[in-house]
């Protein structure tokens, strides 16, 4: 007996559960006349034919592949899919699989069938999209909304006269335009959308998202108008069709595109004004001005300051950057996110604690020449550590070599080949195995020459010319990155000052700097702040071992 699948849908615009049974009736009916045994039903509610990521027909696909049936018996043909390129896909893989498409309307599905059933059902696709592109522009030049909803909106349900509901409609909420009124008004004010989030956060006032304001709440995206001062619906106007929906062909994913301005349609809505036309222009001149500059601010201020990019909070690892009035704060904190790290310290502080103390561990000859000396040695030291398993191998697979070499002078001698035969078999497996292990080690990098202290003297002599010369900060902060990592900032135990410490390649030389007491005394002469403590850490394992001086 044939063993047969059913398989049912409806699509979002029928709404109606009843459909599914109705479909699944009629094709039991069929089975039945035709003397076949139904082995499974496959159904997809609410769910478009547009695309094959329903789990009903991925389910049928499954065990088609298991070889659960012979036929799969549907509706008609559109209710296994729209697409004409998904359709044709379906059947060569079902036809692959020794598996016939059967449906009601059409019979038994053939490539004719595919090709023209398959146009068909992508231009009624096509067709019903312009439908509802047409219903929705009508809708929105009678003032209804198409969009979803909007904070400081609820939605109104209203009966028509034919006793049906009528979509689209919004009421403002009073307590909420409140809140859309102050953001546009700090906004325009010069009140940035950081701040405003982290204001109405620490108010418990409650967000559109219900998880907390975000600066993105506030300025979203100006072209595709998200967010709370690009939602053109509070001066009293409905935007319509600045964006298209299309399908990326294979993945069926949904790629927004931005239509050009001038096939928007706006519509006005005086109804749900929440805000006035001058209030719009005040934050819409400050978005422009700041957008527009944005750019060229930042390149300005980027080498003025000294230590930007390098530094990091101790607390949650994320950046330490300018607050106000000069002082330097941990980013994540004032953008709201969770961090305790609540201290500030003023540029001025934190430059001179740094740069005190590289001036006073640093630029000391016998102290650069003994950190050259032991780094030079620890990792020429380490290095070698690395390579001695590589070096090893090395040595193995040439000692093999030569007693396979032997192995074919004795037989050319006039040894028998059979007594030698298990020993070059041997030979040939061992060198295999670690020609193969050699293969997939990794050998460090050449060993740092003696003489590198010159590279070190070179960039410390940058540094400090650098550091001296108002002039020159540009050179000042690429010799300083070329010793320093990051600057990690850090409370200290009594919450009233920072611990700073210093990662990366000068680590060894002001490990060895402490050393020295008079050092130490010039360093607590310099530091500028008395509750900031400077250090150093090295990266693991490359801290050099260091010698009295």
């Amino acid at each position: 007996m044939t063993k047969v699948a059913i398989y049912a849908r409806f699509s979002s615009d029928l709404q109606r559960d009843a459909s599914i049974e109705d479909q699944i009736r009629e094709c039991e009916a069929r089975a039945k006349r035709e003397g076949w045994l139904v082995v499974d039903c496959y159904t997809d509610h609410a769910i478009s034919g547009a695309s094959m990521n329903r789990p009903g027909i991925q389910s049928l696909l499954r065990d088609a592949a298991e070889g659960k049936f012979e036929v799969v018996l549907a509706e008609a043909l559109d209710r296994l899919s729209r697409d004409q390129g998904d359709t044709a896909h379906l059947h060569k893989r079902l036809k692959f699989l020794g598996i016939q498409i059967a449906t009601l309307s059409e019979g038994d599905i053939g490539i004719v069938d595919v090709g023209l059933k398959g146009l068909m059902n992508e231009l009624y696709l096509v067709e019903m999209k312009q439908k509802v592109l047409r219903g929705q522009r009508g809708r929105v030049e009678a003032g209804k909304i198409t969009a979803g909803l909007a904070y400081g909106y609820k939605v109104v349900k209203k009966f028509g006269s034919d006793g049906k509901p009528v979509a689209g409609e919004r009421e403002i909420l009073p307590e909420q335009a409140e809140i859309v009124r102050r953001v546009f008004t700090d906004y325009a004010a010069g009140k940035s959308p950081r701040s405003i989030a982290r204001q109405l956060n620490d108010e418990g006032v409650r967000s559109p998202s219900g998880k907390g304001w975000h600066p993105s709440t506030i300025y979203g995206n100006p072209k595709r108008g998200l967010g709370l001062i690009n939602c053109e619906l509070y001066r009293g106007k409905i935007v319509w069709n600045r964006t298209t929906e299309v399908k990326e062909p294979g993945t069926n994913r949904r790629i927004v595109r931005l239509n050009p301005e001038e096939e928007h349609i706006v519509a006005d809505a005086e109804h749900l004004r929440i805000i006035s036309d001058e209030l719009w222009e005040a934050a819409k001149e400050r978005q422009a001005r700041t957008s527009n500059g944005s750019q060229k601010l930042h390149q300005k201020r980027r080498p003025k300051y000294l230590l930007s990019g390098l530094m990091r909070c101790g607390e949650c690892g994320g950046g330490f950057s300018k607050a106000n009035h000069g002082r330097y704060g941990c980013s994540s904190r004032r953008n709201g996110r969770h961090c305790n790290n609540d201290i500030y310290i003023h540029q001025n502080d934190l430059e001179g604690a740094v740069v005190g103390g590289l001036k006073a561990r640093l630029f000391q000859p016998e102290l650069l020449s003994v950190f050259c000396e032991e780094y030079t040695q620890h990792i020429n030291k380490l290095y070698a550590d690395k390579n001695k398993e590589v070096n090893r191998i090395r040595a193995e697979i040439a000692r093999l070599e030569r007693a396979r070499k032997r192995c074919i002078e004795a037989i050319t001698s006039g040894v028998p080949g059979i007594e030698v035969k298990d020993e070059m078999i041997a030979i040939r497996e061992e060198r295999l195995a670690l020609e193969a292990k050699l293969a997939n080690s990794e050998e460090a990098p050449m060993r740092l020459h003696p003489k590198m202290a010159a590279h070190y003297q070179k960039h410390i002599e940058q540094l400090l010319a650098a550091l001296n010369d108002e002039n020159h900060k540009h050179e000042a902060q690429e010799a300083l990155r070329g010793l320093v990592d990051k600057i990690v900032l850090t409370p200290n135990a009594e919450r009233n000052g920072l611990v700073i410490d210093l990662h990366g390649d000068l680590a060894g030389i002001l490990a060895v700097a402490e050393t020295k007491p008079e050092t130490q005394r010039r360093c607590r002469e310099m530091s500028p702040i008395g509750n900031t403590v400077l250090k150093v850490v090295g990266p693991a394992g490359l801290e050099p071992a260091t010698r009295p001086l």
